[in-house]
């Protein structure tokens, strides 16, 4: 009896699932929606909002201004924005006083924020590189960070943030054991139900030219952040870092920079099932503004097909510069 021939095309066929677009949107694995944006914003307190040339279409906003765009945000959906200041020149110093300050440019901005917008989420940078005149995260013995003498500073930063009103703090120095004098601050002082937003894995990247330029930290500073930041070699110790701040009383973490970095949002999303997010960050936000304007790709598109990979590596949010954008495709506003 002849054997029965082999089937002249395959049995299981991929294609048919993608043919038409109702049927893509069944099988999707992975969405995105406004419910994943967090907005950085950055604050100044000039007269008028003032152009980052290091970040084409990103401006430091006016305390006004900041307020009208946290409305923008929450009108957009998006659930939350995070504040970060370019405090003047001359109210940074080598102890960072101006960041213990009740009515510095970031704790302002919360109060008229919160006022306006109690519905949307604030979150404030814990960190001293804003403040300082050296532009480094912690205070310094010479060339050294001193890491307990900081994460005291620090522990009073986030006191006064919680105090104007601030939902999450987000410290992003990266000192040894802050996260747990945070929340130690925050609880004895009655805010319990303020959130603890760690900088859990946040590497020592070429990514942040632009942040510093906005902020106005890059120009000051000296040397690098190396000894307090991580090694973009490293994969376990992140998890080590994770562990630690879940430890010490983080709600959720996240990942810096972001999309050089999907294998770190990965496996902290697999080893802790804890809220993750990633920073994308003002060096990648950058390049891919200038190779859409050179005629490399679509901008709309490339800004989603990103976002949509942060999704599918497990983050729970992404912090984007795109995100009132984005919003706008997402929802066909």
């Amino acid at each position: 009896m002849p054997a029965s021939p082999s089937p002249r095309f395959p049995l299981t066929r991929l294609r048919r699932t993608r043919a038409t677009p109702w049927s893509r949107r069944l099988v999707r694995e992975t969405n995105l929606t406004t419910d994943d944006l967090i907005w950085p914003v950055f604050v100044t307190g000039a007269d008028r909002n003032e152009p980052v040339a290091s970040l084409p279409g990103v401006e430091r906003l006016t305390v006004d201004n900041a307020v009208y765009a946290a409305t923008e945000a929450a009108e957009l959906g998006i659930p939350a924005i995070a504040l970060f200041p370019q405090t003047p020149n001359d109210r940074r110093t080598a102890r960072a006083e101006e960041a213990l300050n009740p009515d510095n440019l970031v704790n302002t901005t919360t109060r008229r924020i919160k006022a306006a917008v109690p519905n949307i989420g604030v979150i404030t940078d814990v960190a001293l590189d804003p403040y300082t005149d050296h532009g480094h995260d912690g205070l310094m013995d010479g060339e050294r960070i001193l890491n307990d003498e900081t994460v005291e500073v620090l522990r009073a930063q986030a006191l006064v943030q919680a105090e104007a009103g601030s939902d999450v703090v987000a410290p992003s120095d990266m000192m040894d054991g802050r996260v747990h004098a945070i929340r130690e601050e925050l609880d004895k002082n009655g805010h319990h139900g303020v959130q603890i937003m760690a900088y859990a894995a946040k590497y020592a990247s070429c990514y942040y030219g632009p942040f510093r330029d906005a902020v106005g930290s890059g120009a000051k500073l000296s040397g690098d952040k190396r000894t307090y930041q991580m090694d973009p070699a490293n994969t376990d110790e992140a998890l080590r870092e994770v562990a630690l701040d879940i430890r010490e009383g983080a709600d959720s973490v996240i990942v810096k920079p972001g999309l050089p970095y999907l294998d770190i949002v990965r496996r902290v999303k697999e080893r802790f099932a804890i809220p993750t997010y990633a920073y994308q960050v003002s060096g990648e936000y950058a390049m891919l503004v200038h190779a859409a304007q050179a005629g490399a790709f679509d901008l709309d598109a490339v800004m989603l097909e990103t976002l949509m990979c942060f999704k599918r590596a497990g983050c729970d949010g992404i912090w984007t510069y795109f995100a009132p954008q984005a919003a706008r495709l997402i929802d066909g506003v």
